[in-house]
């Protein structure tokens, strides 16, 4: 990013390349989430949920494409070090150890929620100061809420199956 650039961003690039830093470590932590989980996921729908937990997760990762290219364009280091990403991170990530569809949903459900929340506090950081990074926030906002939606979705239904098996019963 040139001179004029990094002088317009309206807000302190060192609290802006921490938050980038932080939220780079999510998406990492939100990628192997989705990756692992779905190749360990067992249980109803598996075969439905598991290519778009792969999708998600590419998604994922394309964020973070986002996130650190935006933190050099202001002339910040990205998070080098993989051992920094759960310390950097305020989201958790969620071993699958059990690795039951509803357990696995739920843990991706949990990430999605934390990166709903990061999202919205970097576009509220950076509206009406930086444009740029405040509309990289809000696309991957959007999609994050589109996560949640999908995840929400299918634990919904599960659970109505679940039901309906009970009524056979």
């Amino acid at each position: 990013m040139g001179k004029k650039g990094i002088e317009i961003l309206g807000v302190d690039s060192a609290e802006l390349i921490n938050i980038l830093n932080k939220a780079l470590s999510e998406e990492w932590l939100a990628y192997y989430q989705y990756w692992i989980g779905a190749r360990m996921m067992e249980g109803p729908m598996r075969s439905e949920i598991e290519p778009e937990l792969l999708i998600h997760a590419n998604q994922e990762l394309n964020h973070a494409v986002m996130v650190v290219d935006r933190i050099v364009q202001i002339g910040g280091t990205p998070v080098l070090t993989p051992s920094d990403w759960m310390k950097l991170s305020d989201c958790d990530y969620e071993v699958p150890n059990d690795p039951y569809v509803e357990v696995i949903l739920q843990q991706n459900l949990d990430g999605e929620r934390c990166a709903i929340s990061r999202y919205k506090g970097l576009a509220d950081f950076t509206y009406g100061k930086d444009h740029t990074t405040y509309q990289m926030a809000l696309t991957i906002l959007n999609e994050e809420l589109e996560h949640e939606q999908d995840i929400e979705d299918w634990i919904t239904d599960i659970q109505r199956m679940k039901d309906e098996l009970k009524k056979l019963k």
